[in-house]
């Protein structure tokens, strides 16, 4: 028995290199795809998101504010949803200067709707003062933010627990 290797004429690729191959086109086609589809798809989940983390700041600051007698609170404490804003009366007013108690959406076409005026008490929990009704156990308020593609609801139970819905 003769055992002399045999000459392999090998052509093609192998496993490895059509994986890689393949990672990298989808890597590429991903990148491509969300430049193609553009911000708007994800802006009316950010204002979602900013939306939700503004209303927690306003509840926290009227918790944290100790005043009993809600005529006497300060326009940072009460909500504002209006068709362009969506934050504090005071940030929803003033043009002055930036606020952090604010949805800040630079060069999106956002909306929020329906347009209501919230207060929360010291627990918490929300009252509103006009443009909705103030929900009782098992009910929430519904807050729609729209983009031209998209949008999403953000609600705030009878508790005052605010969430994305």
């Amino acid at each position: 028995m003769d055992h002399q290797p045999i000459a392999k004429n090998i052509k093609g690729f192998t496993l490895v290199e059509l994986i890689i191959v393949i990672i990298v086109a989808a890597i590429l086609s991903l990148y491509a795809s969300s430049k193609y589809i553009g911000v708007s798809q994800f802006s009316a989940q950010a204002a979602q998101q900013q939306g939700i983390a503004v209303i927690r700041q306003i509840q926290l600051g009227r918790m944290q504010s100790n005043i009993e007698d809600s005529s006497l609170l300060h326009q940072r404490f009460r909500l504002v949803v209006t068709g362009q804003c969506l934050g504090s009366q005071q940030a929803c007013t003033t043009n002055t200067q930036p606020l952090s108690n604010v949805v800040v959406l630079e060069n999106q076409d956002m909306s929020f709707s329906p347009s209501m005026t919230i207060d929360f008490d010291l627990l918490g929990n929300p009252t509103c003062s006009s443009g909705c009704t103030t929900p009782v156990a098992g009910q929430s308020i519904h807050i729609l933010v729209a983009s031209t593609q998209d949008q999403q609801e953000i609600c705030i139970n009878s508790q005052g627990y605010v969430y994305g819905c």
